[in-house]
């Protein structure tokens, strides 16, 4: 079955208006992380570092958490090791790779960075329920082709 070129319109339209949306909260989310990360004196690439780091976890896992290339993550951490925040560990099952594990300041840092986002944080205006929803609808298209 094919698309009439005024559905097709009207679907091009809302997608675009979707993505700009999407795009728009993208934005404002990664603004609220900057002016939270400041007073701290972290870069928002930081503060996203700290954020994602959960855990011990390798320079792979946490590049994919901030969503860049693992050489930008190595950039960050390696100010974040130098502010004595992350020490890199040798990994118990490869001789490969490093875990990165917080320093006890480094947690503290985190428990702190942790408190200021979530103060006013843009999907603060959503309820926990609508912020599931949010979450599986965006987890549901990135399974997508």
């Amino acid at each position: 079955m094919t698309t009439s070129p005024g559905a097709r319109d009207a679907q091009a339209v809302a997608e675009r208006e979707l993505c700009g949306l999407v795009n728009g909260l993208a934005q404002r989310i990664a603004e609220h992380v900057r002016r939270r990360a400041v007073p701290l004196g972290l870069t928002a690439a930081q503060a996203t570092a700290l954020r994602e780091m959960t855990g011990p976890m390798t320079m792979r896992e946490l590049a994919e958490r901030m969503s860049c290339e693992p050489s930008n993550a190595t950039f960050v951490v390696d100010r974040l090791e130098k502010q004595g925040l992350v020490e890199r560990h040798p990994h118990p099952t490869d001789r490969r790779a490093r875990l990165l594990v917080l320093t006890p300041e480094g947690r503290a840092l985190r428990e702190r960075l942790l408190g200021l986002l979530a103060e006013d944080s843009p999907l603060a205006a959503l309820t926990p329920d609508q912020q599931r929803a949010l979450q599986a609808l965006l987890e549901q298209t990135a399974t997508l082709p």
